[in-house]
């Protein structure tokens, strides 16, 4: 049994034009995408994830002071990752005299967790 195929030759498509209709659109618009890649960035520095992790598993704010001993890393760059943090909304600070007071903003991560 044989069965004959009529190939077309290809045909160019115009500047601008689909080859196809998109299977699957993004479930996430452009500002919710911007919002959660901030967060994204944010925790993309493992001393950045270690820090929210202590912040997390504390009941309440938690003096700068008290974060130093935690990691290897000079007072100026502790405080280049915790500004990045509450850049990005994930973190609040209350000041205190001469000490900072930093706290985990309670929705801060759900985006990203319903996301994932």
């Amino acid at each position: 049994m044989s069965v004959d195929i009529t190939i077309a030759p290809k045909a160019k498509r115009g500047a601008g034009e689909r080859c196809c209709e998109p299977v699957v659109l993004p479930e996430v618009d452009a500002a919710g995408a911007e919002r959660i890649a901030a967060v994204a960035k944010a925790l993309a520095d493992p001393v950045r994830v270690q820090l929210v992790d202590v912040l997390r598993g504390h009941a309440g704010e938690v003096c700068v002071c008290e974060l130093e001993p935690l990691f290897d890393i000079s007072q100026p760059t502790l405080s280049h990752h915790l500004r990045k943090l509450r850049e990005a909304g994930i973190l609040g600070v209350e000041r205190r005299g001469l000490w900072a007071y930093y706290y985990v903003l309670p929705d801060a991560l759900e985006e990203l967790r319903r996301w994932l």
